[in-house]
């Protein structure tokens, strides 16, 4: 008689998916976690700080809106991304989480009636900017709200804005003094080892959790060539991409207004972003990009920080970026839907003077110092031939063991195969 085993042995060898895993399944309809997710998510659960550096692409958000449903009070995000506060609010309601922002976008009379709203039912996920944090009436009425935890989102910005840009950043230190029973979690996209230790000194957290996804994409093509005529290798590497969507990164405002300029005149749909348009136009332009109305941004740093675009074809640095921490996280803007995408870095010696005016006007010591030394890695890995993934890791402190990539120019015969397109 044959015997047989019910349920199927293959069927009872199955691990049983996980408390946490039917709550992700239940309510956002994820059949399993992306890497990390569930360990930093427990470990929130758990009331342990945490930092966590974890790629563009990777899901952060999840990691706090998941505990934020299951924890009564408060789930505090500072984030300095104040263009897509309304997006991640709107994303995180369609879970059934109660969520809303205050910030300087918002007249006096929708912040009342935000506050209002928290104070009546105190169990929602909010988002406020570091400059917001600050404010005196703000300080004194979220001391008195139960918060459940901090999330605190780009936490590299207290080290590249702390001293001069956004100064408001240090003072998102004192949630830790604010609510010592509440964990804080510190989320990032790049970070050194040094930048790690810096950042988990200056904002208090107390013996965090450690999570260090890897770095490597491995569907991102890393090209560098010389600099010669950037509106003329731009439009060649453009040929043939005219249905892709695409980051064109340029240092200063009016050359994002020259090469977005040059582009349309050539044919191209793109649009300028950058610091010194209207709140009103910079929101349209790139709300024109995310539902591909026009298909190019070109655009200061100030652009894409956050952007929540996947099919990301292409980005091009055309000038020479500061630090290899902006490009990484700049690059890692293409490809986040895990299809092949391409970058691109222009490099010019030309560029390295003006880089270097900028660096002498930052008045801490201990920054401007950080920023030379940082630049002089990005001046390495422009002018170096070695492999660009390996540099790129390296720089992160992760080992690359494998001999050669084969996406990079360096590995691929220094980009022969390519090469025709930028030339």
């Amino acid at each position: 008689m044959k015997c047989e085993h019910w349920p199927p042995l293959a069927l009872a060898r199955e691990k049983a998916p996980s408390p946490l895993t039917l709550q992700l399944q239940q309510i956002f309809g994820f059949h399993s976690f992306r890497p990390y997710q569930e360990e930093i998510i427990q470990t929130i659960l758990d009331g342990h700080d945490i930092f966590c550096v974890m790629p563009t692409g990777g899901g952060k958000s999840l990691c706090y809106q998941l505990p934020a449903h299951l924890i009564p009070g408060i789930c505090l995000v500072i984030s300095p991304l104040i263009s897509l506060m309304k997006d991640q609010v709107d994303r995180a309601k369609s879970t059934g989480l109660r969520a809303d922002f205050i910030n300087s976008s918002q007249d006096t009379r929708t912040r009342d009636m935000v506050i209002k709203r928290i104070r009546k039912e105190p169990n929602m996920l909010l988002y406020v900017s570091p400059e917001r944090l600050a404010l005196p009436d703000f300080k004194e009425f979220i001391r008195q709200t139960p918060v459940s935890f901090v999330a605190i989102d780009e936490a590299h910005c207290i080290l590249e804005w702390g001293h001069d840009f956004r100064p408001e950043y240090l003072n998102v230190a004192r949630v830790v003094e604010w609510f010592p029973r509440a964990p804080v979690c510190a989320f990032t996209a790049t970070a050194t080892f040094d930048a790690q230790r810096t950042i988990i000194e200056q904002l208090g957290l107390r013996q965090p959790h450690i999570v260090r996804a890897s770095f490597n994409r491995p569907n991102l093509y890393y090209q560098v060539m010389p600099k010669s005529d950037p509106h003329r290798q731009i439009l060649r590497f453009l040929r043939g991409r005219k249905k892709e969507s695409g980051i064109i990164y340029r240092t200063t405002r009016r050359s994002v207004e020259l090469t977005a300029d040059f582009l349309q005149e050539q044919g191209f749909k793109a649009l300028p972003y950058h610091a010194g348009l209207d709140d009103e136009v910079r929101a349209s332009n790139q709300e024109a990009f995310n539902r591909d109305e026009v298909r190019i941004m070109v655009a200061t740093i100030a652009f894409g920080m956050g952007i929540d675009k996947p099919d990301i074809r292409f980005v091009v640095h055309a000038d020479l970026p500061k630090n290899l921490e902006g490009y990484y996280q700049e690059t890692g803007r293409a490809g986040r839907d895990g299809q092949p995408a391409h970058c691109l870095l222009l490099f010019g010696y030309a560029d390295i003077p003006k880089i270097e005016f900028f660096i002498q006007q930052i008045k801490h010591k201990d920054a401007k110092k950080n920023a030379t030394m940082a630049f002089s890695e990005m001046i390495r890995y422009g002018s170096s031939f070695s492999c660009r993934r390996k540099q790129l890791l390296a720089y992160f402190g992760e080992p690359y063991l494998r001999p050669h990539c084969g996406m990079c120019d360096s590995c691929t015969r220094r980009g022969k195969h390519v090469r025709h397109i930028c030339e």
